[in-house]
């Protein structure tokens, strides 16, 4: 019998929909160990100049011009899928991603998973003039459901709450396709880290509260006014500073760690995340929909900080409302929430509790299981996963 074939498409627009599919990955060499895989990004196969409206314009809109793409993405989520308009920006996609179709029927895959809607909608297009035959499914990588993610004659979709799931209901989608699963993390994510040895790894105090604050792999938010900030807190805690591939920003971090030796420990990039997380007691981060769902599969709380309009928002209200987290709309707000938090131990161990409980460590496994099942004829199980 041939070996089966399962591709992941993403979509370098942020680094979420990237590691949704790496996470994917990832596990199927772990559980699918006879199934070849393959992660494209569709990035790589389109002109430079619709890279560029996809990716440099996108990060510039919600970095600058977070406002406008908090309308931006309102509008189009509610735009009609069958106007003109998205009729017109689908065939512009159409246009410039002939590469990616021939890299897609290069590899020859008998299940695609797509992690961003802009590779789904290419190939339904497909699948309706009756060119693609082969099963695709749909991972939503925020906690909502914007309306591009529903596609027509897709597989499945795979949800990350059982919110989303009744919206993709409400959005006319078959019950039967719908599979609440979690948003998938990377491997380390979902494996028992052990807080002493970590923390030893990387010079940390594993007794004192430990407070980490993400930048993204961009190193966005002016990462060393909001440590400098924090630093003048009296309250004894050690600060760990991610700044991704913000160079600027690390220099600043590294000037400023000088002045507080032993409470201030600023990073590049680093793939060691999970093992500076289990260090961690809170977590100070844009509510991406990874980032979150990485926080939750550790069980570590925390402090959304001044979240973009759109799917930020969304998440943000998730955890939320779910109460693992608190929200700063400000540098004023974020350092309040801090001086709470740490006079109110109690409070925050219960935040930890609701985290462990919304966690979905496994979600990438879910997520293979269901498409090995439909890949081998049997009936995938429908339905919610959540506690």
């Amino acid at each position: 019998m041939p070996q089966q074939k399962i591709l992941f498409l993403s979509v370098s627009a942020g680094a979420g929909h990237m590691r949704a599919a790496e996470a994917l990955r990832l596990s199927a060499e772990a559980v699918l160990p006879h199934v070849e895989t393959r992660h494209l990004d569709a990035m790589d196969y389109v002109p430079s100049a619709f890279r560029k409206l996809y990716t440099d314009f996108y990060i510039t809109l919600i970095s600058s011009y977070p406002t406008l793409w908090g309308l931006l993405y309102q509008r189009s989520s509610e735009a009609d899928p069958n106007g003109p308009m998205q009729k017109l920006r689908r065939a512009i996609e159409r246009l410039g991603t002939g590469d990616l179709r021939k890299a897609i029927n290069v590899f020859a895959p008998d299940a695609i998973v797509c992690t961003h809607f802009l590779p789904a909608e290419m190939l339904m297009h497909e699948i309706r003039r009756e060119r693609f035959t082969v099963p695709v499914w749909v991972q939503v990588t925020d906690f909502d459901l914007h309306g591009m993610w529903v596609i027509p004659r897709m597989t499945g979709f795979f949800a990350a709450s059982d919110e989303i799931a009744f919206r993709m209901q409400a959005n006319h989608i078959e019950t039967e396709r719908i599979h609440t699963t979690g948003i998938p993390v990377m491997p380390a994510f979902t494996q028992p880290q052990d807080r002493r040895t970590c923390a030893g790894r990387f010079g940390l105090d594993p007794a004192r509260q430990t407070i980490m604050l993400m930048g993204g792999g961009a190193g966005v938010g002016k990462l060393d006014e909001v440590a400098a900030t924090l630093m003048r807190l009296e309250e004894d805690f050690q600060l760990v500073v991610l700044a991704g591939r913000n160079e600027a920003a690390l220099a600043k971090l590294k000037l400023l760690a000088a002045e507080h030796p032993g409470r201030l420990f600023p990073f590049g990039f680093t793939n060691e995340v999970p093992q500076l997380m289990a260090c961690s007691d809170l977590v100070i981060t844009k509510p991406g929909g990874l980032t979150t769902s990485e926080c939750l599969a550790m069980g570590v709380p925390m402090v959304v900080y001044a979240p973009v309009p759109g799917q930020e928002e969304r998440n943000a209200d998730y955890v939320l409302e779910q109460g693992a987290a608190l929200k700063a709309i400000d540098l004023v707000s974020l350092e309040y929430r801090v001086r709470q938090l740490l006079a109110e131990p109690q409070r925050l161990a219960r935040m930890r509790e609701h985290a462990r409980r919304l966690g979905q460590p496994q979600a990438a496994q879910r997520v293979l299981q269901i498409v090995q099942a439909q890949l081998e004829g049997r009936r995938p199980v429908t339905g919610s996963v959540e506690h």
